[in-house]
């Protein structure tokens, strides 16, 4: 669920800087990521919202990870991507390898038995396991391999490779240093057949309150919590002798290079947006169109900040609390989303810069997506037609009523959202006005986050504005709608035979004309279901200061690769790195860690002029070659514009 070579382990800049004027919270060793929301609970088994899921993902490795570059799941903690063998006509065996680098921060290596111990937490009774069963529950069994104490087998009720892999491992010796578990199986838990055993190690479990203290289960990914203030920020420190570090050529997701990272947690957009052109902030991922086009077109901040743009596969939608007894019939639901002017929302909450979709599946991902249903329609007249033909009437002051005279059910509702989030607002203030023209009354919830997450989780809602998240590489949609996740992960409460058979062969096959067939069935279904309605799905916008070099965008969410940004070494003047000035280091010798220093040094630091070799720069990439390629004459700047020269090189 949830990056590494050796990077640049920067420091604390601004006392070398002389001819650099940095605010004071400004360090090159600290990136400072924008949050709409905190945490609230980093225990691995309770990954549910956004923030928690990237910690976790830079405290924590998995066997597997999604990853864009390779159209799938990458290997993570796994030496490569899994063999497969089919069991019988529902199972099949899937095979990992673990890397031999891996280890524990006590330095003990990465075994068969933490994936075997990390199954059973996931099926042990009394835990909150309910959004890992939701997700993992496929896994039945695990074999280990007495030969190898880094291979195992396991047992899925899956074709979905990803779901065998894509969950935290978690270290048994700080967990059940006494190995308690290894006495039960996987079956036997799943099963309930050692309540003793598993009373004893949930109640341990429970006393450590990994929620707040996740330390107190090491993870094995390439950073530590150092600092959490609930609601406010969150930092991360990077592991001085993380065990990736020793892979001399290290694949994407084995790359870290910030020494530090710190998520601020700013929920109101506009707050967020004034405390990045003030420096506070750094990167600013899915900013809001009307902001991010405002930032681009100010020549102040274009010289110090870069934009990026890309297809994502988050979409904004509006869910129907169907356990409310007005959003219990399709009818009604099909009736509301008439009531959505998607063009026009697109427009005004995106620059145009959306595109709508008949539902989950991304248009983009042809043959999946289902081109052959209509896209949802701003149409009061139908809304009308649909309202009645589920029984509601309008009485003479205008409002909409069903049932008895005695017990009228009305058509009433409330919409809820994440207050501070403009799309999210301007989406229910125009649902809003097209309702009230048809006598329905809404009223808006602009919620705090965490209050909202809990609201939804009571079934406090009737209509829900939020954005939802998907990646192309899997289509488990067990725990979203299923009816089985009802009151775990499906917050809709919506429960059908139909979606959930078509769920479950979507998990059982991986044959692509089949899932060709089944998604298109499954979106079928869902529009005429509506349990929510997809409104338009949004490209990641994301704004950064110059300093960070190169943002890895990615189109999965957040939309970057934190572990894998790599700041350059020097805070930027006036934001010119290509071909300006960069800040000028004071008389001395470099700092033995090896930093790297852009050639521009050597013009405005007479000092440095005594350079005896160069490395080349690729300045799109920041790249640097292993070894040195030119000398640089005794009393010159080393190569010109597009040089650094490493410092170990200094007299």
């Amino acid at each position: 669920m949830k990056q590494l070579l050796p990077g640049l382990i920067l420091l604390l800049w601004a006392s070398l800087c002389s001819s650099c004027s940095p605010t004071p919270a400004d360090t090159t060793s600290t990136i400072r990521i924008r949050w709409a929301r905190d945490p609230e609970n980093l225990d691995p088994l309770i990954v549910d919202n956004p923030s928690s899921n990237e910690t976790i993902n830079l405290l924590h490795c998995s066997l597997l990870r999604t990853s864009e570059a390779a159209h799938g799941f990458a290997p993570w903690l796994a030496a490569a991507v899994p063999t497969t063998q089919a069991l019988n006509d529902s199972l099949q065996l899937v095979t990992y390898q673990l890397r031999p680098e891996a280890t524990w921060d006590n330095g003990s290596p990465v075994l068969a038995r933490d994936v075997a111990f990390t199954l059973k937490v996931m099926n042990c009774p009394g835990l909150p396991i309910e959004i890992a069963q939701a997700h993992y529950g496929v896994i039945r069994d695990i074999r280990l391999d007495p030969k190898d104490s880094r291979r195992f087998t396991l047992v899925v009720a899956s074709q979905d490779v990803g779901t065998s892999g894509d969950y935290s491992i978690l270290p048994e010796y700080a967990l059940d240093p006494q190995g308690k578990l290894r006495a039960v199986s996987v079956p036997e838990l799943r099963r309930q057949q050692q309540p003793a055993l598993a009373a004893e190690f949930a109640r341990r479990y429970q006393s450590l309150n990994l929620a707040r203290h996740p330390e107190r289960a090491p993870g094995c990914g390439p950073y530590r919590l150092v600092k959490w203030q609930s609601g406010r920020s969150l930092t991360l420190q990077r592991k001085a002798n993380w065990w990736a570090d020793k892979i001399s050529t290290p694949p994407a997701v084995l790359q870290a290079y910030p020494e530090r990272l710190t998520f601020q947690v700013i929920p109101d957009a506009g707050t967020a947006t004034l405390a990045l052109r003030r420096g506070e902030l750094e990167l600013y991922a899915m900013m809001p169109a009307g902001e991010f086009a405002r930032l681009q077109q100010s020549a102040t901040d274009t010289e110090r900040l870069q934009f990026y743009t890309t297809d994502s596969y988050q979409f904004l939608t509006a869910s129907f609390n169907v356990r409310q007894p007005a959003l219990q019939d399709r009818l009604t639901r099909q009736a509301l989303t008439h009531l959505f002017d998607v063009p026009a929302l697109i427009q005004a909450s995106q620059q145009g810069a959306a595109y709508p979709s008949v539902g989950l599946i991304s248009p983009r991902l042809k043959p999946y997506y289902n081109d052959s249903l209509p896209l949802p329609d701003f149409n009061p007249a139908q809304a009308v037609r649909l309202l009645q033909q589920a029984g509601w009437q309008r009485s003479a002051t205008g409002s909409w009523q069903r049932g008895t005279t005695a017990q009228p059910v009305l058509l009433k509702l409330r919409v809820s959202y994440r207050a501070g989030e403009p799309s999210f607002e301007t989406a229910a203030l125009q649902f809003r006005a097209a309702a009230a023209a048809l006598g329905i009354s809404i009223e808006l919830r602009p919620t705090e986050p965490s209050l909202l997450s809990r609201q939804v989780r009571a079934g406090d809602t009737d209509i829900t504005i939020s954005n939802l998240s998907g990646q192309p590489f899997s289509y488990d949609f067990t725990s979203l709608l299923h009816s089985s996740s009802v009151g775990v992960s499906n917050f809709t409460g919506f429960s059908n035979p139909a979606a959930d058979a078509l769920i479950e062969q979507l998990v059982a096959t991986q044959q692509p004309a089949r899932k060709t067939v089944l998604l298109r069935r499954f979106q079928r279904l869902l529009a005429q279901e509506r349990p929510f309605t997809v409104l338009y799905f949004l490209k990641h916008r994301i704004a950064a200061s110059r300093r960070l070099g190169p943002i890895p965008v990615t189109g999965l969410k957040p939309g970057y690769e934190a572990a894998r940004i790599r700041p350059y070494p020097c805070r930027l003047n006036k934001g010119l790195w290509q071909g300006g000035r960069c800040c000028a280091i004071p008389s001395g010798r470099c700092s033995r860690l090896g930093y790297l220093y852009p050639a521009c040094f050597c013009s405005v630091a007479p000092t440095l002029t005594r350079i005896l070799s160069c490395k080349i720069l690729r300045k799109e990439t920041a790249a640097y070659s292993p070894q040195p390629t030119r000398s640089a004459p005794p009393n010159s700047c080393c190569g010109g514009t597009g040089w650094i020269c490493p410092c170990s090189t200094l007299p």
